[in-house]
């Protein structure tokens, strides 16, 4: 079994294989595996050294297999020992006439001890010399006659006898062949003979099938034990030992499938044993215990993995041990396993998202103990960055379109940082950002309904040059104040905060989507979709927009709180809308050999910078979703804000 499961899945394997093996009782003799398992190493240890040599093992599997493929080598079939039956020949007696009287009490007298045969002093050498001397002497072969019946007699009996069976059946087979020798045409002696000759070829093939069993062939595929049993029950059905000899076939075959699930974690292997161990006596009970305790070893088994792998995630370099027990459960499980589906979901989760969730929403506190912008955990995946060819509005700025993948979700602020949001770094770290420095801004002026540069507006001001709300998008803020501010956030809360990428905030524009716009194709946002340019919207003068989204209207002439409008279908406000955002990347004039992998496009030195997302005062086709601008690193303007990724 590969190493996977530490000590305490080290238990359940080893509990499951002891338990299962106990579990197959009966009057069968215990047959060990095929070959004696050599001390075995730690579950850990044998993992690592199967991951080192999967490729020569594989290589060594696909050659068994094509050899057995190409011709199954059964056992070898069962060596009998050699059975053929004795002649007797008489010990040779010297008696002369004179002596008759005399050999005639000594004979009688052998025979009453029942010393019968072996030497010259036994009854029947003595009855057989006496009769040769005088053939009609009635009672040398009353003598004889009572010595084949005593001869029969103790055969019978021998053959009867539970103990050594083989020595007794071998002095049967030397008595009846006494027996026949006396009386070669008497049909209770031939009989007699035959009889003993097949009670000892049927233990022969017994013996033999036990040989076989001890050298653990069972003949699964032809010959040894197997072999030798049937042959013995075709004889003779009832034989118990011949029974008994096939139970440990099926025992043996089962202990190999057990061994193969508890401690290979083969459990292809396994079926194929106990299939295999259904051929002896069909699907006995014994064989269906058999495949409940190996079920029970792959329930154990997976539910080791699962609990392994789960810890194993816990710890941030976890994941490869994971992956590796995943691999394991998927080799052994059966389709559509849930703990094979629990342990690849939460894999899949961490690889990807770490120890979040997509969706997940969360806020990392800070050092004084209040909390962080709210973060949303944006899921992984891949889509196509850029406008189309003969996309109406482009510009070849935008092109060529390419697919952009990420293999790991981010997390992306719900919102544009906050004025709020903004006040707490400019106070705790002294901060004096760019339009603050520099005393003034770009702001929309309501009387000539142009934008302006206005003395006194930095960060703390509205679109207007208005003191702003605390809970309205900081605007007035160029792309290094909003990279101080991601730095800044990063030291309070142990998080590595930054800019988002150019492909990561059009990503999450789109949301899932690719049409023109960030809501599809239509010309109009559905509503309460964002802060647009809209018809129906009025300045507080009665200004209109000259080129807005005709029936559109969301209620603001100028940036409006965060989160007033609907959320896009990962959660996040306002990607489109409200202000345009900085970016982490520098300006390029076109994606000609841009990151496919989400990762910003920067030039250290640069100055100019990229901003992306429509906003409150953009025209329609300034709204598409692949819409992006170049901007100076020092530019500071009402329409321009940021929001900022974290890495999870």
């Amino acid at each position: 079994m590969e190493a996977f499961l530490g000590k305490t899945g080290q238990l359940l394997a080893l509990a499951a294989l002891f338990g299962a093996l106990a579990g197959c009782s009966g009057s069968a003799p215990s047959v060990a595996p095929n070959a004696e398992p050599a001390k075995n190493p730690t579950l850990v240890e044998r993992l690592e050294a199967r991951a080192e040599a999967r490729a020569e093992a594989k290589a060594e599997a696909e050659a068994a297999a094509a050899a057995k493929a190409k011709a199954a080598t059964p056992d070898p079939a069962p060596q009998v020992e050699s059975i053929a039956l004795p002649v007797w020949n008489a010990p040779e007696v010297s008696l002369q006439p004179s002596e008759l009287a005399e050999a005639r009490k000594a004979a009688d007298k052998a025979l009453a001890e029942d010393r019968l045969y072996r030497d010259a002093e036994d009854a029947i050498p003595l009855y057989l010399a006496i009769l040769a001397l005088q053939p009609q002497d009635r009672a040398a072969q009353r003598g004889l006659d009572k010595a084949r019946q005593r001869l029969r007699a103790q055969a019978t009996a021998l053959m009867a006898q539970p103990e050594n069976q083989r020595q007794a059946l071998a002095q049967a087979a030397e008595i009846a062949g006494v027996a026949v020798a006396l009386a070669p045409e008497g049909k209770a002696e031939q009989a007699l003979q035959q009889r003993i000759a097949v009670a000892r070829r049927l233990l022969a093939l017994n013996r033999a099938g036990e040989q076989a069993l001890r050298q653990h062939q069972f003949g699964e595929d032809g010959g040894g034990a197997q072999a030798a049993f049937r042959e013995v029950l075709a004889t003779d059905p009832l034989n118990s030992r011949a029974r008994q000899g096939l139970a440990a076939v099926e025992s043996g075959l089962i202990r190999r499938a057990e061994y193969a699930a508890a401690m290979e974690s083969d459990f292809d292997a396994a079926a194929r044993w106990l299939d295999k161990a259904t051929t002896i006596r069909g699907e006995a009970v014994t064989l269906k215990d058999a495949r409940a305790r190996i079920e029970n070893i792959r329930t154990a088994q997976l539910d080791a993995l699962r609990e392994g792998g789960l810890r194993d995630l816990v710890s941030s370099k976890g994941l490869k041990d994971a992956q590796l027990k995943l691999a394991q459960a998927e080799r052994i499980a059966l389709p559509g396993d849930r703990t094979v589906v629990l342990l690849r979901e939460r894999i899949e989760l961490v690889t990807h998202y770490g120890s979040f969730r997509p969706g997940q929403v969360f806020s990392d506190a800070l050092a004084d103990g209040s909390r962080g912008p709210q973060m949303v955990v944006v899921p992984y995946g891949s889509f196509q960055m850029g406008a189309a060819e003969g996309e109406i509005g482009s510009s070849d700025a935008e092109r060529p379109q390419h697919q952009v993948r990420f293999e790991r979700g981010f997390a992306m602020s719900i919102t544009e940082v906050t004025v709020a949001d903004f006040r707490r770094f400019v106070e705790a770290a002294k901060a004096r950002p760019r339009a603050t420095r520099r005393g003034h801004s770009i702001v929309y002026d309501e009387r000539s309904g142009n934008f302006i540069r206005r003395s006194g507006v930095d960060w703390q001001s509205d679109y207007n040059g208005a003191k702003a709300a605390p809970n309205s998008p900081v605007m007035h803020v160029s792309v290094r104040d909003a990279e101080a501010y991601a730095t800044w956030l990063s030291e309070q809360t142990g998080r590595y905060y930054r800019l988002p990428s150019e492909s990561e905030f059009e990503y999450a524009l789109r949301a899932g989507s690719q049409g023109r716009y960030p809501w599809g194709r239509s010309m109009t946002p559905p509503e309460n979709s964002g802060n647009f340019t809209g018809s129906l919207d009025v300045s507080p003068s009665g200004r209109h927009w000259n080129n807005a989204f005709i029936g559109y209207g969301d209620g603001f002439w100028g940036t409006a709180p965060v989160a007033m409008f609907r959320a896009n279908a990962w959660g996040l406000h306002d990607v489109s809308g409200n202000v345009s955002e900085w970016v982490a990347d520098c300006w390029h004039a076109s994606y000609r050999r841009a990151p496919a992998d989400g990762a910003a496009w920067y030039n250290p030195g640069c100055r100019q910078r990229v901003i992306r997302g429509g906003n409150w005062a953009n025209a329609p086709e300034q709204t598409r979703a692949a819409w992006r601008q170049s901007q100076d690193s020092d530019v500071t303007s009402a329409r321009i804000g940021f929001r900022l990724v974290r890495g999870i």
